[in-house]
């Protein structure tokens, strides 16, 4: 890890850069696979699962009995877990549930707004070595609080064909059967176009790599919508000397392990803090299972010393990371002053892989600074508002002389004829 004393404002774009390529170097591979599913289908797709994921499947669709199979594969421990993780998710999801907006605007001028849930969505599950069987909880659960009535669920199928059994227990769990073993580029454009076997669906939810990321900004050209442009994991600490180091430590080795391209990032406005966390991850890293993908993410993380309170924050919301732990004994100081950050962990207590499991509150979140612009995945990430009004004789009459001179002003006489046929009707 790079250890930095106060950067000047200068420096810290640069400091501050994520591990990612550029768009360029991922987005001649992805068109050129969406163009092969979008005329070819199933076939296409049987091509790059072959060419990605090493594995020549005549069928993607899982079947029932490995459904079962894999319900029997799951140790009771496991499913208590998991259960008890969604009894939270639900718990906390459910709470954002909205009633029905309305208003009378004038007299005889009712408006309102309602919820209605997207029908049709697709989940992308990352496989591979690190089986993200938690994040169907994050998706599943709050879009069957919303009533989506189809959900189709992605995920990459190891060497032998098959899909992890904690993944298929998951997802069975929540409901959800229309589950292929397709990754990648791939189940992504699958999705948007629909193919043979896949449904196209409406709006895409689920984190992944640098080209799942581009992808899915790639399918919103086909009337697709996204979740978020959600890449890398990435971790942002700040810590001054009142932390464990040992428990910022744990927390950096948390996301560094996700995966090479992870960021993580420790701020502190404690020198000694910073030595103390930096030989803790030396430490820590020896008996990690995923010690050489941890290693990697490292590399790419930094130590930054900051003299006050007020430049760290600064600083943190620059960076707008993913997650975002305080440690501090002003800690109400980083609260109330975040403004760009997907989740925040407050406390020596409050591990981020809390959010990441069983808290209750989502861990599909913005990455690579998106937590400026975009929220992380909630309920109404699963839901349209749809407004709604009801105009009586009375109420047109109040308000129809306004709209025949805004419609007249800006030269729109059908506008203004829509209007003023009804007042002439009512004279």
């Amino acid at each position: 890890m790079k250890t930095i004393i106060n950067p000047s404002r200068e420096e810290w774009e640069a400091i501050l850069k994520r591990p990612t390529q550029t768009i360029e170097d991922i987005e001649a591979t992805v068109n050129q696979v969406f163009d092969e599913v979008k005329t070819r289908g199933d076939t296409a797709v049987a091509k790059y699962t072959e060419l990605f994921d090493g594995i020549n499947l005549t069928t993607t669709r899982v079947t029932s009995s490995e459904i079962k199979d894999a319900e029997n594969a799951v140790s009771t421990d496991l499913k208590e877990a998991i259960a008890l993780a969604k009894l939270n998710i639900e718990k906390f999801h459910a709470a954002q549930k909205t009633d029905k907006v309305e208003v009378e605007t004038n007299n005889g001028v009712k408006c309102w707004q309602e919820k209605r849930p997207i029908q049709k969505i697709g989940l992308y599950i990352p496989g591979g070595s690190a089986p993200l069987f938690s994040t169907i909880l994050m998706l599943a659960v709050p879009a069957s609080l919303a009533g989506c009535k189809e959900v189709v669920l992605c995920t990459p199928p190891d060497k032998e064909g098959r899909v992890h059994p904690a993944i298929l227990y998951t997802a069975a769990l929540c409901g959800v059967t229309k589950i292929f073993k397709i990754g990648g580029i791939q189940a992504i454009a699958a999705m948007t176009f629909g193919t043979e076997s896949v449904p196209k669906i409406y709006k895409i939810f689920g984190p992944g790599n640098q080209f799942v990321t581009v992808a899915k900004q790639l399918a919103t050209r086909y009337n697709v919508a996204i979740d978020m442009p959600a890449g890398p994991s990435e971790l942002l600490v700040f810590a001054d000397n009142t932390a464990n180091a040992a428990f910022v430590a744990s927390d950096l080795l948390s996301q560094a392990e996700h995966g090479a391209d992870s960021q993580v990032i420790l701020v502190s406005t404690s020198q000694t803090l910073i030595e103390e966390v930096e030989k803790e991850v030396k430490n820590q890293l020896k008996v990690l299972s995923r010690k050489e993908i941890a290693e990697k993410a490292i590399e790419n993380s930094r130590l930054i010393f900051m003299e006050n309170d007020e430049k760290a924050l600064e600083l943190i919301n620059e960076y707008g990371p993913e997650h975002f732990i305080i440690c501090a004994k002003n800690e109400a100081f980083y609260t109330e002053g975040i403004q760009n950050a997907g989740s925040v962990f407050i406390g020596n207590y409050t591990p981020e892989s809390a959010g990441d499991y069983a808290s209750g509150t989502n861990h599909t979140l913005p990455t690579n600074g998106y937590a400026k612009q975009y929220s992380g995945v909630n309920l109404d990430s699963f839901l349209k508002s749809m407004t709604f009004q009801k105009i009586s004789e009375n109420g047109i009459k109040e308000i129809g002389p306004a709209i025949e001179l805004m419609a007249e002003a800006e030269g729109l006489q059908a506008h203004k004829n829509a209007v003023s046929l009804r007042l002439k009707e009512l004279k």
